[in-house]
């Protein structure tokens, strides 16, 4: 079927570092290649096949129309006198609604866009970014109806996923100067937006999207016999952690970091501390990027000359590093040398380690030594992936604080807007 079908993004150049195959359905990331050292490396879990993503949920879909988990029930919003009720439908267990309900974004196949359907919620401007020879793109739409799994408002929403290169050969030597042994690849980007379109109607309605992408940047290596990511070093820029209750609910509070050393991430190899219940954790960022691109705008400022991603879509050169915001989040492994900067309008990243996952359901791609056949029972299984999902705070919109803040609402009168960028790195390894 079209939606399983992947679109593929390569950057334009002689030497190719970078690809990624996009399916339709859920929005999926199907791979991730990173081609460093004269290997190929496939840097996301998952399964072999594309339609084993409908069996393997949440792996490098996105998720919406809300992150995370919401308590069951019926819930009054309100966000600048705008009011609406909305209904959470169970699907984790008879109390919990995760991400987006029984059938969120991930399980609906999305509509890549061309110049037939162009796009709405991207200005000519932006577009005009797009077009660069060092880039290539790709944009998809889902229409969520008036209703959809208990959500108010008939919402439009549009993603965007760019490639964006590294940058001429000139600015890369003069990276090299710095740090002669790490390469910048190319960048993902992924940019998100939504409106309700209502016809006039006033409606308000609770938006936190994510792409809940897993990563494991050795996996292609196929050392072990079953991939880990305890061995990655990660930094989260971040001095608090949501606490959370029963059923995995946010309690409204946060815990400092300093307190619980395990969720100090600066640079901690993964695996030390390793709690027994792993990670599943949301960390609120210590992020100055969250209040220079807003996560909404008033939808009046959509038009032609809007233009909200033109340094998103810079190459990564060394160049820029100076230029680019400071990093929130970084992962990176010593075997393969590859690393990841991340940098977003977001507020927070929810950090889960594969903790639920079981070698004996799903299925393990060829290229991390698995079958690739679904229930072979040589799946992934916990701590094999660091899944860095960048959203707002769990369930703000039940937090009375937040009112007509970063609330995760949504009104008629609103755009959505949501971003996160991942500057993908090489060093090369000590023989």
């Amino acid at each position: 079927m079209a939606e399983f079908k992947p679109v593929l993004l390569t950057l334009p150049s002689l030497t190719p570092s970078l690809a990624v195959e996009v399916l339709p359905y859920g929005l999926t990331l199907h791979r991730i290649i990173v081609q460093a050292d004269g290997r190929t490396h496939d840097i996301v879990i998952g399964p072999e096949q594309p339609e084993d993503h409908v069996s393997q949920k949440y792996t490098n879909t996105i998720v919406g129309r809300y992150a995370n988990r919401i308590p069951v029930g019926t819930h009054h919003l309100e966000r600048h006198g705008i009011q609406s009720e909305f209904t959470a439908m169970a699907n984790e267990n008879p109390r919990v609604s995760l991400h987006g309900g029984p059938t969120g974004f991930d399980a609906l196949p999305w509509t890549l866009l061309s110049a037939d359907t162009p796009p709405t919620l991207f200005s000519a401007a932006e577009l005009a970014h797009l077009s660069s020879p060092s880039s290539t793109h790709a944009i998809f739409r889902l229409i969520s109806p008036d209703g959809d799994q208990g959500y108010p408002g008939k919402l439009v929403v549009e993603a965007l996923v760019a490639l964006i290169g590294p940058g001429e050969q000139e600015d890369r030597l003069k990276m090299e100067d710095v740090n002669a042994h790490e390469h910048d690849l190319g960048s993902i980007v992924l940019v998100y937006r939504a409106r309700l379109d209502e016809n006039g109607k006033r409606v308000v309605t609770p938006v936190n999207l994510t792409q809940h992408w897993g990563f494991n940047l050795d996996a292609s290596l196929r050392e072990e016999e079953l991939p880990s990511v305890k061995d990655h070093a990660l930094t989260i820029k971040s001095d608090r952690i949501a606490e959370l209750g029963l059923d995995s609910l946010a309690a409204g509070s946060f815990l400092q970091t300093c307190d619980h050393p395990a969720h100090a991430h600066l640079a901690k190899r993964i695996g030390d501390l390793f709690p027994e219940k792993s990670y599943d954790d949301f960390y609120y960022l210590q992020n100055n990027r969250a209040n220079g691109i807003p996560t909404r705008i008033p939808l009046s400022s959509l038009d032609s000359n809007l233009d909200l991603i033109k340094d998103i879509v810079q190459p990564s050169n060394g160049a820029l590093r100076g230029i680019r915001p400071e990093p929130v989040v970084t992962l990176s492994a010593g075997k393969s040398g590859i690393k990841l900067v991340f940098d977003t309008n977001q507020h927070g990243v929810m950090f889960y380690a594969n903790g639920l996952a079981k070698p004996s359901s799903g299925a393990r791609k060829k290229i991390h030594g698995g079958s690739g056949i679904s229930g072979h029972g040589d799946s992934y299984g916990p701590g094999t992936a660091a899944f860095l999902e960048f959203h707002e705070p769990l369930t703000a919109f039940l937090d009375s604080k937040n009112k007509d803040g970063e609330d995760t609402l949504l009104t008629t009168d609103e755009l959505y807007v949501n971003y996160v960028r991942c500057d993908v790195r090489f060093k090369m390894t000590q023989a």
